[in-house]
């Protein structure tokens, strides 16, 4: 089976996704080697913001293959979700034929020619000779009919168009679904997946992360920042501060062109770091000033 990308190993899996700037730990590098290895898909489940879906964009780039992405919501349809019919290009076929005295069957507008694939039929249908990656981000917010159809799909490689019949996958797509944990997903999707927690990471390795993220950044910044969201994750906040919000801030204190984290630019920042009116109250009721330069 291609591995797409030459990958044959947890070692090179890591050494590609570090060269995408992404930094893996080694659990989570052999857990994406086996999906790519099995063609299993990978459920991966964490707090927001701790690079879920960054992992399966960095994948897709380390494997050099297509990212198709699916992004789920409340109401999310298998249609919207697999293909959809030009409907633009058949209504001018439909004039053209009109204009020209001839007639049109159903079969003649429900073709190949007429179709528009989305992500999902597009990952099925992707001719390789590697793997597309299928990102089908935060399941958890679609509903439970959509989660069934996707668990049959998964399950077969294949899709069904009632006008055109059954697309099989010539080569399975690496799938990698992510959830917040919102709601609890299905225990059949769940054993279809390889499972792997992705937690916050340390605050050193948060620190590379961002200076690999920021380059652009002085180095200081970086360990100012992280050692500054690292104290605000100790409060009772209502969303905490993950990597994303870190380099997110990082990237508007250096837009700024800040030369020293300090509560003045804190205040003004505080925009990126933290979503909520009271997590930015709380934070200002504990004293920026501690937050910023507190011990560790």
């Amino acid at each position: 089976m291609t591995d797409g990308g030459g990958i044959t190993d947890v070692d090179g899996l890591a050494a590609a996704l570090d060269h995408t700037a992404y930094l893996a730990d080694e659990a989570l590098a052999t857990a994406l080697f086996l999906a790519v290895r099995m063609r299993q898909p990978i459920l991966l489940e964490g707090e927001p913001g701790v690079g879920k879906t960054s992992a399966a964009v960095a994948l897709a780039a380390a494997l050099d293959t297509p990212l198709l992405r699916v992004q789920c919501y409340e109401g999310l349809t298998a249609a919207e979700a697999l293909y959809e019919w030009n409907y633009p290009r058949q209504l001018l076929a439909i004039r053209l034929a009109e204009a020209r005295g001839t007639d049109l069957a159903d079969a003649d507008l429900f073709t190949e020619d007429y179709l528009l694939a989305r992500p999902l039929l597009a990952a099925i249908t992707h001719p390789g000779p590697g793997p597309a990656v299928l990102l089908v981000d935060e399941v958890d917010r679609a509903d439970d009919e959509f989660e069934a159809f996707l668990f049959e799909a998964l399950a077969e490689s294949a899709v069904t168009i009632p006008e055109l019949g059954t697309r099989r996958a010539t080569v399975a797509p690496v799938v990698v679904l992510t959830s917040n944990r919102t709601r609890d997903l299905h225990d059949a999707l769940k054993r279809r997946c390889l499972y792997h927690w992705i937690g916050y990471p340390d605050r050193e390795r948060v620190e590379e992360i961002v200076r690999r993220r920021v380059p652009e950044a002085a180095g200081w910044l970086a360990a100012e920042v992280t050692g500054a969201v690292h104290r605000l994750r100790r409060l009772d906040l209502q969303k905490q501060p993950g990597v994303a919000e870190a380099i997110s801030w990082t990237r508007a204190l250096d837009a700024l062109g800040v030369d020293r984290l300090d509560a003045v630019a804190a205040e003004r920042t505080l925009g990126a770091v933290l979503k909520y009116e009271e997590d930015v109250r709380l934070a200002r009721a504990t004293g920026l000033d501690t937050l910023i330069s507190g011990a560790g």
